[in-house]
């Protein structure tokens, strides 16, 4: 090997630590089999401070040691002076903080951790160049030590391992672990093997007589097959955290991580998780991964998540028996716990690869430098992006969430909607306003800050509102905004969906962090700028389009909802639709020249064509709701049809499935004019005869303890109050945690749980609260009523 090499990887894991009451950073990488640990030991963490404040600083940190003050030749947003403060040690970096806090000095930046900020003022992102001087190649995980970096463009391929657990219900004693990866399936299992025994497929089954020798078998296996990333369904929640008691209890050192590194995590007082870190390796939890790429669905039980998405659901259902059942399984029917928990793994990692979510995360730690495990993080993001081009231009970022915050800042337009039954709606978006808006008016905190400082000519300026004014070049957000643009665009050409998704939610979340006061840039002089321009957008494409004659029934934040006429039909109304975009897009245009003199980013697209839509009222009244509506899109070639519902009964989980039901089922005859009363009779007649019990079942987790429902008690609440006493009065010691899943029926005696009856079901209830709601919401716009169709069952609306 010769002297020097280039060591190139993506980067898995990121930290720091002191060695010798010095500061290093740690890095992770890795590039095809082959992982290297990366330290950097010849840096200095920093913050800065206003150089007028150098005496005050000096005097907070007489009695610290290893620190130094440096003026630089930076400005913070008000034009003064910036000095850095710099720190040997993270410990010292820590205690500086704090000091100067205690003292009453404000610190820019000081937030940003010392790994990060080294990989951000290189514009490294997620692959990396590294020259080093000596690695011996000897060892598994070699060490090198190197400060000269710079970004490399490094394919990258996360090898994966699923993990699942299975306990009693009150978590205290470990049942088996489940562990699944792409060339294996691993189940470890506390108990002695019974005489008879089939494995699940494929599966190699380990029985451990004591906890102590199946916890040190997981370390071994994680050491030998090595993984990049762990899965999981709320694994850090409680399959970690349970582990992590397990190996605390038998005193075994929990050596998760690679060469050995000990897996960290650290709690908030609140109980809350804080901190995971795993030297080496990431650990990515199903839900909070779906939720940041942006998926929605009423429920993040894996259950339902997988029945979704894979059409699959776990083998043991989840209600309030779940934990007996696996309890008795583990005693009476191991093989059948078995193949549950492995197929627990299977469904997590099926659900990762359906979605797309390790590709996701790849793509967006290459645009925005974000750790692969790194939940959320729009405003780590937006630092990530916009730090670095904002120091090359001589500024440092504001004292966190200084920013203006007396002016009006509202959130999306939202218009009041005309209600109604419609045929022809349609529906106009436009594409990713808020950045377009960014894009087009120039709207950027440093912007903002050389708009205002009086140093140019009105012609250099484009006003905002709030008092806002933002300069024409000078500027970076709308930069970033284009760069995101045209590599979204490229993403697109490419069929890239993961990067697509990524980068759309970058940009929309740039609003977000210029609105929040949680933010270093907020302001609302900023935000307001983009949330009043849209509504001025918005208003004045509504009135565009009374000009040509149309409707506008409805308008959110983005997107209008238009009404052409109940003549049109089919391809007539699509192409009347783009032809409609095309008009609007080239007004704003002109409109944009001769009122600012500013090149149009604003793209207004033809969305969706309605062949019937409902626009339903607010309950009780007579004014249309928002966010509400449903629609039939009808594809005239192929014969087919689909009904879209947004925000009604059908598709939210507080509504029970034959509410749903009735719901789509009686919307599509109406969409279609297809008759419904004789079919709505039926539906009555058996609900009465108990053919729909099943679809009667409501099913809910607690939000919180049981003791913290005190005043306002909630029909689920009221079930599991009810089971725990008949549970008591069994001689059994139960309680319900906060999560714990309940399902319950209404009966005479009210909420009940399901598995423990004691009246008939109280089906007038499930009339006048769960089917009367759903259909007088559409039969009201064809002066009918569920009462005029049920009129043959007068008793049924006379109690």
């Amino acid at each position: 090997m010769s002297s020097f090499e280039l060591i190139q990887g993506w980067i898995l894991t990121r930290s720091s630590s002191d060695v010798s009451g010095k500061l290093m950073l740690e890095y992770w990488l890795r590039r095809e089999q082959r992982c290297w640990c990366w330290r950097v030991t010849d840096q200095e963490a920093v913050f800065f401070f206003r150089s007028q404040d150098e005496l005050a600083v000096k005097q907070a940190l007489s009695s610290h040691k290893d620190w130094r003050v440096e003026p630089l030749s930076l400005k913070d947003f008000d034009g003064n002076a910036v000095s850095g403060c710099y720190f040997r040690s993270l410990a010292g970096w820590y205690r500086g903080r704090e000091a100067l806090k205690s003292a009453g000095i404000e610190m820019m930046e000081e937030d940003i951790r010392p790994q990060d900020r080294f990989l951000m003022e290189r514009n490294i992102r997620f692959g990396v160049e590294v020259l080093v001087e000596g690695v011996a190649d000897s060892a598994q995980f070699p060490y090198f030590y190197s400060s000269r970096a710079r970004p490399a463009t490094i394919q990258a391929d996360v090898r994966w391992l699923s993990l699942d657990i299975e306990t009693t219900m009150d978590a205290k004693r470990l049942f088996s672990i489940g562990l699944h990866m792409q060339n294996d399936d691993t189940l470890l299992v506390l108990r002695d093997a019974p005489e008879r025994f089939q494995p699940p497929e494929e599966a190699t089954v380990e029985w451990f007589s004591d906890e102590g020798s199946l916890l040190l078998r997981l370390n071994e296996y994680l050491c030998q097959q090595d993984p990049d990333a762990i899965l999981g369904w709320n694994i850090v929640g409680f399959d970690i955290s349970v582990l992590q008691r397990c190996y605390q209890r038998q005193k075994i050192p929990m050596l998760w991580g690679r060469d050995d590194h000990e897996l960290n995590l650290r709690q908030r007082q609140s109980g809350q998780m804080a901190f995971l870190d795993i030297g080496g390796r990431i650990v990515l939890d199903g839900i909070d991964t779906l939720r940041g790429a942006t998926w929605h669905f009423e429920s993040f039980s894996l259950n339902y998540v997988s029945s979704q998405l894979l059409g699959r659901k776990k083998l043991i259902h989840e209600d309030e028996e779940r934990g007996q059942e696996i309890s008795r399984l583990f005693h009476e029917d191991i093989e059948a716990l078995l193949a549950y928990n492995l197929e627990d793994c299977k469904l997590v990692a099926d659900i990762f690869d359906y979605a797309a979510l390790l590709p996701y995360l790849v793509e967006r730690a290459e645009l925005t430098g974000l750790p692969l495990d790194r939940v959320g993080g729009s405003q780590a993001a937006f630092d990530y992006l916009y730090l670095p081009k904002l120091h090359r231009k001589g500024r440092v970022a504001p004292v966190y969430a200084s920013g203006n915050a007396e002016v009006d800042s509202p959130g999306g337009f939202v218009m009041s909607s005309q209600p109604g039954l419609y045929d022809n709606v349609l529906v106009f978006d436009f594409k990713s306003l808020y950045p377009s808006i960014i894009r087009t008016f120039c709207i950027d905190p440093l912007g903002m800050v050389e708009g205002l400082s009086g140093d140019y000519k009105k012609d250099s300026l484009v006003d905002g509102f709030n008092g806002a004014v933002f300069h024409r070049q000078k500027h970076l957000l709308p930069d970033i905004v284009a760069e995101c643009w045209k590599a979204r665009d490229h993403a697109k050409e490419q069929g890239n969906k993961p990067l697509s998704t990524a980068i759309k939610i970058i940009m929309n979340a740039f609003y977000g962090v210029l609105g929040s006061p949680l933010c270093r840039f907020f302001d609302r002089r900023l935000s307001g700028s983009i949330t009043l321009r849209g509504h001025e957008i918005l208003h004045l494409s509504k009135e565009w389009f009374e000009r040509q004659g149309l409707t506008v029934i409805y308008g959110d934040t983005d997107s209008l909802f238009v009404h052409v006429g109940d003549s049109i039909r089919g391809e007539a109304a699509v192409s009347q639709g783009k032809e409609l975009a095309q008009a609007l897009n080239q007004w704003w245009e002109g409109q944009l020249q001769s009122r600012f003199q500013l090149r149009s980013y604003l793209e207004i697209q033809f969305e969706v064509h309605y062949q019937r839509f409902l626009m339903p009222t607010i309950r009780g009244s007579e004014e249309g709701s928002k966010k509400r509506y449903a629609g039939l899109v009808r594809n005239e070639a192929a014969q087919e049809h689909r009904l879209v519902f947004k925000g009604l009964e059908s598709v939210r989980s507080d509504w029970t499935p034959f509410a749903q039901r009735i719901q789509r089922e009686l919307y599509e005859r109406v969409f279609l004019k297809q008759p419904y009363r004789s079919w709505l009779r039926q539906q009555v007649d058996s609900l009465l005869k108990g053919v729909f019990d099943e679809e009667l079942v409501y099913r809910k987790r607690l939000r919180r303890s049981m003791d913290e429902y005190q005043r306002n008690v909630p029909p689920q609440v009221q079930a599991v109050r009810k089971l725990a006493e008949l549970k008591q009065r069994q001689g059994e010691q139960w309680h319900a945690e906060r999560g714990y899943r309940i399902a319950y029926v209404f009966t005479l005696n009210g909420a009940e749980p399901l598995s423990h009856l004691t009246a008939a079901v109280d089906y007038q209830r499930y009339l006048d609260k769960q089917l009367v709601p759903v259909v007088d919401s559409i039969l009201l716009f064809l002066g009918d009523s569920a009462e005029k169709c049920l009129s043959n069952q007068p008793d049924l609306f006379d109690q």
